[in-house]
């Protein structure tokens, strides 16, 4: 990912909703190095931010309500949340939640685009998202999975403004140059119950030591490692409550 901060318009955190917050919180930590604080306020509802050093990378959380599917989740920064679900839904999306303070620093909300993928969006202000990005243990690429890509393109570029590099192989979004995320068409090998969905990339040292670990520690590998023609190597992985994720070598930003 080019960026290296949140920046309006581009992935600025992510948060992991699970079924068993320790147990995911002890797979990660062994997985990435995370230092996670769970905050003891009761209303914050054991909501979790994972730290590399001092600095926050991603969050764990409860699910908070029957029907929230155990997944990662990607936020989106934006100036006024506000005005930006009134885009979202101009533009053919659902708002799910929100928009809605969160203490006293930032708004968020919840939303689904046309084709049923959820993402977040957030306005930060004391917190304007994740410390740090593309080192090891942190995000670093963020990729729609959508069976619906022309709509996607004209959706995701209406409300952020993201341009689009495709290619016959791949669809980049970006940001003034700046490419930060990604798009792959769902085809006839993902099952049908396989819903849209952003998908998020952690950068390792190692992808096939990473993909080891996670194995040992009870995940699933979904994508071996793989390196991609003219891009990083990657893996795909799911951890043992069931949330996909995925890898990448550090420093094959491109």
């Amino acid at each position: 990912m080019k960026l290296d901060e949140p920046v309006t318009g581009g992935p600025c955190w992510t948060e992991l909703g699970t079924s068993d917050l320790a147990a995911a919180q002890r797979f990660y930590t062994r997985l990435f190095g995370w230092r996670p604080e769970t905050d003891p306020r009761q209303e914050a509802g054991g909501y979790t931010i994972a730290h590399l050093g001092d600095a926050a990378v991603a969050a764990l959380t409860p699910l908070y309500q029957e029907s929230q599917p155990v997944a990662w989740n990607v936020s989106f920064a934006v100036r006024d949340a506000d005005a930006a679900v009134r885009t979202v839904t101009e533009a053919g999306g659902t708002v799910l939640v929100g928009p809605m303070d969160v203490f006293d620093v930032g708004r968020f909300a919840v939303a689904l685009d046309p084709a049923g993928a959820a993402f977040q969006l957030w306005q930060g202000r004391s917190f304007p998202g994740a410390g740090v990005f593309n080192a090891p243990g942190s995000l670093g690429w963020v990729e729609l999975l959508t069976r619906a890509p022309e709509r996607a393109v004209v959706f995701y570029t209406t409300v952020f403004g993201w341009s689009v590099n495709a290619s016959a192989q791949y669809t980049r979004w970006g940001l003034d140059g700046a490419d930060f995320g990604g798009m792959v068409t769902m085809g006839d090998t993902f099952p049908p119950e396989v819903p849209p969905h952003w998908l998020p990339y952690f950068a390792v040292e190692d992808v096939d030591a990473t993909a080891a670990t996670a194995t040992a520690a009870g995940g699933t590998l979904l994508m071996e490692p793989t390196s991609v023609p003219g891009g990083p190597r990657i893996a795909v992985l799911r951890d043992p409550q069931a949330a996909v994720f995925g890898v990448y070598r550090a420093g094959d930003e491109r």
